[in-house]
């Protein structure tokens, strides 16, 4: 057994863990601050899995539960998100490389999108985590054409693996003009979700390595609530759980 710290993967939905679960060998499960922790084995690994729930202030609550009682290393985010910039399509991967809270304004007192009491406006992942999270997404996508059934529900191109930044905010964003405005405020953004940012500052604090892997599964407009459910049901919970496999044989 690898004796070093545990690797925590998180996600804020049931379905985007349900099949982590199940390629796992759990060994016990926790319950703590209302959140369930399972300690699993994966490839030799110890590993904790955890729903945190949806938002920056619950997914931050079970960062700091991560840190202060599982011995975590490190700390990988998977899930769902919306695409921002148009060169993303529904299928692609995200892998973020820096994280950006879209909904913060202490303005005029601080720079608008920037957190009070740190330098700049974005969360960095670390690196080489980052880096193992984009080759592991490169390999799954190679089998993902014999593990995933797309039943028609998209018409999915070829999928592709990206990095760069990923904004969050307590918005789950279907209007395509709210869209566009982050666009021009962020340039160059990738997607949007509602956790990442928030884990990247209480990892940040605490000195623990930081990482997150996201489907697309929707363009964040009008159609997005239900491009998004049926996505999560039918593809991504596949996605994830691959994708997270074969980061693990990297650790």
């Amino acid at each position: 057994m690898n004796q070093s710290k545990r690797i925590a993967i998180v996600a804020a939905l049931e379905d985007e863990i349900a099949q982590i679960l199940s390629n796992m060998t759990i060994t016990e499960s926790k319950l703590l601050a209302g959140r369930k922790f399972w300690l699993a084995v994966h490839h030799d690994r110890e590993v904790v899995v955890v729903l945190s729930g949806i938002g920056k202030v619950a997914a931050a609550i079970t960062t700091v539960c991560l840190i202060e009682n599982f011995e975590v290393s490190q700390i990988v985010y998977t899930g769902v998100a919306g695409a921002v910039s148009e060169a993303l399509n529904v299928g692609d991967i995200v892998v973020g490389t820096r994280f950006i809270q879209h909904d913060m304004d202490a303005s005029p007192l601080f720079p608008r999108f920037v957190v009070p009491g740190y330098p700049t406006h974005y969360f960095e992942a670390e690196p080489q985590l980052a880096m193992n999270l984009k080759e592991a997404s490169e390999k799954a996508l190679m089998g993902l054409a014999n593990v995933v059934r797309f039943d028609g529900l998209f018409k999915l191109r070829s999928a592709q693996v990206h990095s760069g930044t990923v904004l969050s905010g307590d918005q789950f964003i279907s209007s395509s003009s709210v869209r566009d405005r982050l666009r021009r405020e962020h340039p160059g953004a990738l997607a949007v979700e509602m956790e990442g940012a928030a884990v990247a500052q209480v990892c940040k604090d605490y000195g623990t390595q930081f990482g997150m892997v996201r489907t697309v599964s929707d363009s964040a407009e009008e159609q997005a609530e239900k491009d998004f459910s049926l996505f999560l049901s039918s593809v991504a919970s596949q996605y994830s759980a691959l994708i997270i496999k074969e980061y693990l044989k990297l650790c």
